[in-house]
Formats: C-alpha cells, structure tokens, sequence
C-alpha cells in the first residue's frame, strides 16, 4: 500500500505544470534553479518583464513565485532576513498571498538557518534608493519589504487564477541609502554591468564606499537566497499536488 501511494505521489508531482519562478538577477535565478522550476529574470525592469510575461502566451504553470533581493522597509530586518509575503501592495490594491505555500516556504527557511518573518511587500516601478523613500513606503503601504517584481508577478498569477507567493532576502535596510550606480549596475539579461559600474565609479569615486557596503549587504542576501531557492520546487510541488 505504501508503495503503491509512493508512486501515485511521484506521478501526480511528474504531471504538475512547472512553478513560474520571477526575479529581477542572473544569481537570483542560478539560487532558483532546480526540477520542476522555471525561472524569468526582469533585468529589474518593469516594462520588460510585463512583456516577457505576455509572451509566455498560453505556457502552462502550477503556481507563481517571486523570489530575489528586496529593500528592507522595517528596521528591524537585516541584510540576509527573509520575508515571506503575506500580503503584496501594488498600487492601491492590497491582496493576499497563498496562505497554505506561504506557511510551508516559511517553515522551510527557518529550517534551511535563516530568520524569517512573515509581512507585506510593496512592488514598485523604480527602485527606492533613498531612506526617505523608504519611509514612505513604510507608512503608506504598511510594508516591511519592497522590490521590483513582486506586484506583476502577483498580476500575473491573479490573470491566470493561479497561486501565488513571495519570497524575498534583504540586502539593502531601511537606514541605509544606496549609491545612484546602482539603478545602472544591471544588464537587461539580469547580470552585472561592470564596465558600466567601472564607468560610473570613475565619474563618481565617492560612490565606492556605498557600493562595497551595498556588496556586502547583497552577500549577505545571497547566503540566505542559496538556502532557501533550493526548496521552492520540492516544498512547493509535493502542496502543489494535494491542491
């Protein structure tokens, strides 16, 4: 009988439509990469992923997660904290997240070492470079996290009735404001510009100091993004399955 419900399992997990990964990095997708995953990279750019979206046409998926880097809101959240969405902001519109593969992607964090907390990401068209910027997020979204992603990938899940959730690593806090290169250090593929980020240094030298705090913030991220991309198709599949 085990058997039997063994195999049934692995044939109704074979049969699901891969999970619709959305990021805005390269890395962030190589963290995400794994069976049964499908990964989109924005290039951090609004426009581009609405129309890669759209050219997905009719690809077939199980469920939609943004996962990535985000900008902290709350002080309390350090560079390396993961938010878990429960709720994502865009524009005026506040909706909730799957709640069932919100619960189990945070019992998976905490377990894979990192400190989680659960709390509402507000997507955005351009970054928030700024504390002040942050600020206003803070108290007109009631948000802890923010990035670039999230509310079109939630668009995108709500257009096709599919679930949805968001998991996010801080790499930039809330105090902290991030040097202008930064809204240029990315490619349209997703990877990092360094001859545009060279270039921009020598223009502008005073922005090196930001730019190695901002690298170590990222670092930071990442450790906590490798620990937690590696469970989002085998978590999320075996609910997926009894959905």
């Amino acid at each position: 009988m085990a058997r039997a419900t063994g195999r049934r399992k692995t044939a109704e997990l074979s049969a699901l439509a891969p999970i619709l990964v959305i990021v805005g990095m390269k890395r962030e997708a190589a963290c995400a990469a794994g069976e049964g995953v499908m990964t989109l990279c924005s290039g951090a750019n609004v426009a581009r992923l609405r129309q890669a979206l759209d050219a997905l046409g009719g690809t077939d998926f199980s469920a939609v997660v943004s996962f990535g880097l985000a900008g902290g809101l709350d002080y309390a959240l350090a560079p390396g904290h993961v938010v878990v969405a429960d709720a994502i902001v865009g524009g005026d519109a506040r909706r909730d997240t799957h709640s069932r593969l919100s619960s189990v992607l945070m019992k998976g964090a905490a377990a894979a070492g990192c400190k989680v907390t659960p709390g509402a990401i507000i997507g955005v068209d351009q970054p928030a470079m700024h504390p002040a910027a942050k600020a206003a997020l803070r108290e007109g979204a009631q948000a802890v996290a923010v990035d670039m992603e999230s509310h079109i990938a939630e668009e995108f899940a709500r257009r096709r009735d599919l679930p949805f959730v968001a998991l996010r690593a801080i790499s930039d806090p809330a105090a902290r404001a991030l040097p202008p290169l930064v809204a240029k250090a990315l490619t349209p593929e997703g990877d990092i510009h360094a001859l545009g980020v060279a270039r921009e240094l020598i223009r502008g030298p005073h922005q090196l100091g930001g730019m190695i705090r901002a690298g170590l913030d990222s670092r930071a991220a990442f450790v906590s993004l490798s620990r937690c991309g590696p469970l989002l198709g085998p978590l999320l599949r075996l609910v997926l399955a009894d959905l």
